[in-house]
């Protein structure tokens, strides 16, 4: 990290006398000159896609550019030009008074493929058969896919984004491709870019906080990996980025696998921050840890706040309603209130709640709840289609399913009891105990007024609760 910062110092230093300081000073002595700046270039003996490179210089600080998107510093480094071409190879002399650069060609006459089976790169661009390159998107899924700490540590103890919390910041549909043909890097934005505050100037903004910017990503971009120091640095070309701008094109890899890539960079105008970015590749669904298997803690009397989420399909609910009847065996001040609807469209109405775990019935399997059928129903019409379903109004359904098969309702576990009694509280009981084997039941659906049945019908149910 510190053959880092003092590289980033000589860039600002570069950029200072670039804007117009002289490249002199009379108290420092003369600066250097092109013709001063002198290497030798060799290619390794036994790979000729390797070029050593020499530099016979005066300057405390000597800065290579490989003109193929990968960089070095020293008198004596190495390039690696695994691709046949034509490269512009700089180096660049600073000594007290100043800097000066000179250039030479490197030409390479051979690709080769060995040089280009690398883990790194198969792992980065999907290797020589993804002709089309792999592409990778934000791992906006994940807490801390965007975080900040500081430069000194690698921690992420001064901020870590939670799941999806930059859903309108344009920062999740943006597409990063790397290329194994011509080490090639393609960035997709959709036409804007998240931008850090300290570096809005850059994109014509200002303001005191992050903002989505309108930008056209640079074309001809390449990629390259180098290692310094026993740290590999991700580096793109012509000061492209990936995903939020912090102002830099250099990401240090902190993990790099089939399904992630893990980065930390960074930023240009801040000196003591460091950034981390999660990515994975484009398409690419993270597999769900297993639920745990335990035994089931249902409860709910709708008078407080129970342990169950309900979740409607089609059906209307009302999880506050003053209770119709408030006698024996259900005095309680608060129900629910299951309004199943009218027509083809609700023969399937109902209430269900999907669990965090499976649920062990091994000891506690049965469900009781209590039900309440007003008189006001119709339980006389039939369908329009004639069937014989007048007492189907009538009907409770008890149903345990798997959440997670492609169909929960092929392989579930029903229980079903008719109510006899209207205008009263009646308590239910629906034994599961002959599913106690099965593993797999996460999902209880509670459904009222029969499959199938397309007349509309108003009911209460309280005290839900798993028992033994």
């Amino acid at each position: 990290m510190k053959r880092y910062i003092n590289f980033i110092s000589t860039i600002l230093l570069m950029a200072f006398v670039w804007t117009g300081c002289d490249t002199e000073d009379p108290e420092l002595g003369p600066a250097p000159t092109s013709e001063q700046v002198q290497f030798t270039m060799q290619p390794d003996a036994d790979n000729p896609n390797l070029m050593h490179f020499i530099s016979s210089s005066p300057g405390f600080k000597a800065i290579w550019d490989f003109g193929n998107g990968s960089s070095a510093t020293g008198k004596e480094v190495t390039g690696a030009f695994p691709l046949k071409g034509e490269y512009t190879v700089t180096l660049t002399i600073f000594t007290e008074g100043g800097y000066a650069a000179n250039s030479k060609t490197v030409t390479i006459q051979n690709t080769n493929p060995l040089m280009l089976d690398v883990p790194e790169y198969n792992l980065l661009t999907g290797g020589a058969e993804e002709l089309a390159g792999k592409t990778w998107v934000v791992d906006k899924e994940n807490s801390g896919h965007l975080a900040l700490g500081p430069v000194g540590a690698y921690t992420q103890e001064w901020y870590s984004a939670p799941a999806n919390s930059k859903s309108a910041e344009g920062l999740y549909d943006d597409e990063m491709t790397f290329n194994l043909d011509g080490f090639a890097y393609t960035y997709k934005n959709n036409g804007n870019t998240f931008v850090n505050t300290n570096n809005l100037a850059a994109f014509g903004g200002a303001g005191p906080d992050d903002a989505t910017m309108p930008y056209t990503p640079k074309t001809g971009l390449t990629w390259s990996i180098v290692e310094e120091e026993g740290k590999k640095y991700l580096i793109i070309s012509n000061g492209g980025f990936m995903g939020y701008y912090t102002g830099v094109s250099r990401y240090e890899i902190l993990k790099l696998s089939e399904n992630e890539l893990y980065v930390r960079h960074l930023n240009a105008n801040v000196a003591e921050q460091a950034w981390y970015q999660r990515f994975v590749p484009k398409g690419y669904s993270k597999p769900k840890p297993p639920k745990p298997y335990q035994v089931a803690d249902l409860k709910e009397d709708f008078d407080e706040v129970g342990t169950i989420v309900w979740q409607t399909d089609q059906v209307k609910f009302n999880e506050n309603y003053d209770n119709p009847a408030p006698l024996a065996p259900n005095k309680s001040a608060k129900v629910g209130q299951y309004i199943k609807q009218e027509g083809q469209a609700h023969e399937f109405d109902n209430l269900y709640t999907t669990l965090a775990y499976k649920m062990d019935l091994t000891s506690k399997n049965k469900i009781k709840l209590k039900v309440y059928m007003p008189s006001y129903n119709d339980y006389v019409t039939e369908n329009g289609e004639g069937w014989a379903i007048k007492n189907l109004l009538k009907q409770v359904s008890v149903k345990l399913q798997n959440s997670e098969a492609a169909e929960p309702w092929a392989n579930q576990e029903e229980v079903k009891q008719e109510v006899t009694k209207l205008n009263e509280w009646v308590v239910l009981t629906f034994d599961f105990s002959e599913a106690a084997a099965r593993k797999d039941l996460d999902r209880v659906v509670i459904q009222i007024g029969g499959e199938g049945n397309f007349i509309p019908g108003i009911f209460y149910i309280d005290d839900i609760e798993l028992t033994q």
